[in-house]
């Protein structure tokens, strides 16, 4: 029942906020589902698995240029561009997840942050591709080409939807996994390595697995993100996004599919609403700081798990006739 909830909340979401939002408001939640996706990455990681893993920005990067290349290349629909950066980010995920068989916390934190860190150099100096030739696809003293939205989703509403039916799909499939043997198994290795080898886990297999399903959340995100605006920039990317994006995951909830979408919002709306109240987007920061602080101290289920909390207390007391138990 809430696997379908779940699915419903998202897809209702999608029919009914291009009714009740302006066109900038659109954009800027089309941006913020689109991180949600590749938060609920992060919580795949950090909640399942306890790792701490600080280049999931670089990987939505990754999703960006691999989509954008296909699209300008080969003009490809964009659902196989989608699909295809999701699983080039799967394994580029996998790869970034090497470290964590032998490295934990702090050591797993800062070598995943220098990944982040060597993307950032590397897309600054090459760009994303912009419908050019040659195997970088920049263009040359012409103006950049934007990519190509799905037939179907040609409006910004339309994307928006189309953005809310790929989020539905992507937390769809973590939970699965966490409903099947592959959430057990990860589930088993949290608990310890020593547990999990007695129960006979493999803990090479299912740590890489979770590296490559966030992944895969946060290719099928950047390629998300550049249809939205058609284009992406490298300067964008840069390391310090890895870690907003991580403690902002935490302040949200990684225990909870509401998390990733607060997440997101955090990141991308609150800065705008603060502009639309002719406030400083960024003393959002200072939020964050707060809110992250709060989350580690008081309130590890984050912003989801209080809000569900709350949501039981006032189910229980209304069940007993609004009596405190």
């Amino acid at each position: 029942m809430a696997f379908v909830r779940m699915v419903a909340v998202v897809l209702l979401m999608g029919t009914l906020m291009p009714w009740l939002c302006n066109a900038y408001w659109i954009k800027t939640l089309t941006s913020a589902l689109a991180l949600a996706i590749a938060a609920s990455g992060v919580a795949v990681l950090y909640g399942q698995l306890g790792l701490v893993s600080l280049c999931q920005y670089a990987l939505l990067g990754v999703g960006g240029w691999i989509a954008l290349r296909l699209s300008h290349g080969l003009h490809l629909p964009f659902e196989v561009c989608v699909l295809a950066a999701g699983m080039l980010s799967c394994a580029v995920g996998m790869l970034a997840g090497l470290p964590a068989l032998r490295m934990k916390g702090l050591y797993l934190a800062l070598v995943t942050l220098m990944m982040a860190g060597g993307f950032q150099v590397l897309v600054s100096a090459t760009g994303f591709p912009d419908g050019g030739d040659g195997l970088l696809g920049r263009v040359s003293g012409s103006e950049r080409l934007l990519m190509a939205r799905p037939a179907l989703a040609q409006s910004d509403s339309a994307y928006f939807a189309y953005v809310c039916a790929w989020l539905a799909l992507m937390l769809a499939l973590i939970q699965l996994h966490r409903r099947t043997k592959a959430g057990r198994s990860w589930a088993l290795i949290r608990r310890g390595e020593a547990v999990a080898l007695g129960a006979g886990v493999n803990i090479l297999l299912y740590q890489t697995w979770a590296f490559g399903l966030a992944g895969m959340c946060a290719g099928v995100a950047g390629a998300l993100l550049a249809g939205s605006v058609g284009q992406l920039d490298g300067r964008a990317f840069v390391g310090s996004e890895s870690v907003m994006l991580f403690a902002l995951s935490v302040v949200g909830g990684v225990y909870h599919w509401t998390g990733a979408l607060i997440a997101g919002l955090l990141l991308r709306a609150l800065p705008s609403l603060l502009v639309d109240f002719n406030v400083n987007g960024y003393l959002s920061m200072i939020f964050f700081g707060m809110a992250l602080l709060h989350a580690l101290i008081t309130a590890q289920t984050g912003v989801a798990g209080q809000i569900q909390g709350a949501w039981k207390a006032a189910f229980t007391r209304t069940k007993n006739g609004g009596r405190r138990d």
